[in-house]
């Protein structure tokens, strides 16, 4: 075989590698049509499970909103024990809900925003009650969620016990203060009063109406 013969065979395999690797490239990588069927994909899931996670968070939120109004209860029972004295716990909304414990013969001066220490931003959280005026509830005995401009009270005496009403009277039982989201109606979460001892429980959904 002269040289001539030989450059030419070898030429002929370097092409033939070539366009072997140049193959084998766009062998590997993804169509046009492929991505596009990846992004649907993809779009369908996150339509899929965005709703569920999202009601997951509201959940999440208002559990915690829940915790820390039974935690101000707590706190205000305990005060009145140690002082000797009756103490309330004022709820306002204002934007974000608004709490305060402060002794019953005071004007309450310095608010918490509720559930700001979690992370809860300004029309994530409405807040409502069934109280009238201070230990009393509404007539009719309906939760209402535009009652909360001017500030209601829960108040414990100094034995941490549900103090009278503002006539003497004893203490109504049953007392909600009740958390939802502005954009659900039918999840809540919210803190009872059951007993005259100041006995709290947590409820959610419907026994929160």
């Amino acid at each position: 075989m002269n040289n001539f013969s030989r450059q030419l065979l070898s030429r002929s395999k370097s092409d033939r590698a070539s366009k072997d690797l140049l193959t084998t490239k766009q062998d590997g990588g993804f169509t046009l049509l492929e991505m596009l069927v990846v992004v649907l994909i993809v779009g369908i899931l996150t339509a899929i499970a965005a709703p569920s996670w999202l009601g997951f968070v509201n959940r999440q939120r208002l559990s915690k909103a829940s915790d820390n109004l039974v935690a101000a209860l707590q706190e205000a029972q305990r005060q009145a024990k140690i002082s000797k004295r009756n103490y309330s716990v004022s709820f306002k909304n204002n934007n974000l809900p608004e709490f305060s414990i402060h002794r019953a013969d005071t004007t309450p001066t310095i608010w918490k925003k509720l559930g700001a220490d979690v992370g809860i931003q300004a029309g994530q959280l409405i807040l409502g009650t069934n109280i009238s005026a201070t230990n009393t509830l509404s007539s009719p005995n309906t939760v209402a969620f535009d009652n909360l401009s001017t500030a209601k009270s829960i108040t414990f005496d100094y034995m941490g016990i549900l103090a009278a009403k503002t006539d003497g009277s004893t203490s109504d039982i049953g007392l909600k203060v009740v958390v939802k989201s502005p954009n659900s109606s039918n999840v809540k979460r919210c803190v009872v009063l059951q007993t005259l001892i100041g006995g709290v429980r947590t409820a959610k959904d419907t026994e929160c109406n």
